[in-house]
């Protein structure tokens, strides 16, 4: 005998959406996965900076495998977990994703020093050697859709707005 799954929806949805945020805004980095020129994965990580509009900001070298790609393939994922010490069951591990629209920012413009001293603004003294580099990119990650998992049951879509839908499955099918 099946189990009737309730739709979370209204405040309950709400108080969903905020907990998400919370795991985003916990991070000081992102897991970053990219597509190589040759259409192969690559994973790795690096520190961000996120605008209002909820888009992802990073800064981020040539010798780093995931720049050559972003500007190859403008499109990724990333990954925001909490960490595993605190998760009860590995399988039902809070979890968000988002997959992105990337975009370079051109170096010099006032778009992108803009971003820039907010990013050394927020990780400090590094940012003020690295920006001197001319191998570093400044990329927008800009959410198209995303999921948000809590535990078994319990997955979110984020739409394109913004909003979430709780997924559910139904097995009768």
């Amino acid at each position: 005998m099946s189990k009737k799954v309730t739709i979370i929806e209204g405040e309950a949805l709400a108080a969903v959406a905020e907990n998400c945020q919370k795991l985003v805004n916990s991070h000081k980095t992102l897991t970053l996965s990219t597509l190589s020129p040759e259409g192969k994965p690559d994973i790795s990580y690096t520190p961000y900076l996120r605008g209002e509009d909820g888009t992802f900001y990073i800064f981020i070298s040539e010798l780093a495998h995931h720049t050559p790609n972003l500007l190859a393939n403008p499109v990724c994922s990333i990954l925001f977990a909490v960490p595993e010490s605190e998760t009860k069951n590995l399988f039902a591990r809070e979890r968000v994703f988002f997959n992105c629209q990337v975009e370079e920012l051109p170096r010099g413009t006032e778009n992108c020093n803009h971003w820039i001293d907010l990013i050394q603004e927020k990780f400090g003294n590094t940012v003020e050697v690295l920006r001197n580099l001319p191998d570093f990119h400044l990329f927008a990650l800009k959410p198209l859709r995303g999921q948000y998992t809590i535990g078994f049951g319990k997955a979110f879509k984020i739409n394109t707005d913004g909003s979430f839908t709780h997924i559910v499955i139904d097995k009768k099918k």
